[in-house]
């Protein structure tokens, strides 16, 4: 059974090193999640270590899915800190290891991400995937509003330049409302 929790400051620290093999994977996979290929171990290390303060802080929530010891997906939520943006986050990072990919994971998680926003007193959700990608029609399918693309947006790990989708979500909004 996988588990999906936030994780603490505390929590997220002492799964730096589970995480970023996650990470790794992911890139390994393709997926454009802000990294350029070939990615090591300590570079996702490092990346996931900086977000122990964040976390810390309140800018930053993530969600891990676990079977037993190892995280199977991840997600998190940035907070803005200006105060006329206090009612948006941005959702950021949803991976899921390829082992896991399938089988609902994503969906569970940004389902976490969500909910807690909601709870939060967020309600206006926005990010940006890879256009064409998996991930693009699960937001799709998950009510996200698709506001358009930018071209050459971002990279592919391979290095390649690719458009950029942008997606944004209301919530506690009646879906015909959005």
């Amino acid at each position: 059974m996988t588990a999906v929790a936030r994780l603490g400051a505390q929590q997220l620290k002492d799964s730096v090193g589970a995480l970023a093999d996650l990470l790794v994977d992911t890139v390994e996979g393709g997926a454009s999640v802000g990294f350029l290929a070939p990615f090591d171990r300590a570079a996702a290390v490092a990346f996931w270590r900086e977000r122990v303060e964040a976390v810390s802080a309140g800018r930053l929530a993530v969600w891990v899915a676990q079977e037993e010891d190892r995280p199977l997906g991840t997600v998190g939520l940035v907070f803005p800190d200006k105060p006329n943006s206090r009612h948006r986050a941005e959702l950021v990072k949803l991976m899921v290891h390829r082992d896991a990919r399938g089988q609902g994971l994503g969906r569970t998680l940004l389902a976490a991400a969500e909910a807690a926003a909601a709870a939060a007193g967020v309600t206006l959700l926005h990010l940006d995937t890879e256009t064409g990608s998996p991930a693009e029609s699960l937001y799709l399918s998950a009510g996200w509003t698709r506001l358009g693309a930018i071209p050459d947006y971002a990279a592919t790990p391979s290095g390649e330049l690719c458009p950029t989708t942008i997606f944004y979500k209301r919530l506690g909004v009646p879906a015909g409302d959005a």
